[in-house]
């Protein structure tokens, strides 16, 4: 069974830093495309950026691009999401998620809090 497990998140004041990781088991990331999704209270989930199979990030929302950087290590099977210049507006519980032809694989979730 695939399992994705984030880890990283907590509570920043704003312009504060973050970096989530997002371990996998079961699979091989490298293998396919990954993302990472945010969910704000009230609000749907949104994408925050996406890597290919070729480790080529060919995504980040307009709001994150040039604070946030994503990253793979394929030696570990984990997945990363560096978050700088933090803002409120990026407070949201943040998951990885996996997609392969059976479906798309989601973590637990990693609670992420910009807050003076």
């Amino acid at each position: 069974d695939v399992r994705l497990v984030e880890s990283g998140g907590g509570m920043v004041q704003p312009g504060g830093s973050l970096r989530l990781s997002c371990t996998a088991s079961g699979v091989t990331i490298s293998s396919y495309l990954m993302s990472w999704v945010r969910k704000a209270p009230g609000k749907g989930p949104e994408r925050v950026s996406r890597i290919n199979s070729n480790g080529d990030v060919v995504y980040y929302l307009d709001s994150v691009k040039g604070r946030f950087t994503m990253s793979r290590d394929n030696a570990k099977n984990t997945l990363y999401l560096q978050m700088d210049s933090l803002r409120p507006e990026d407070t949201a519980v943040y998951y990885c998620t996996l997609d392969r032809m059976e479906g798309r694989s989601w973590g637990q979730g990693t609670q992420v809090t910009v807050s003076s």
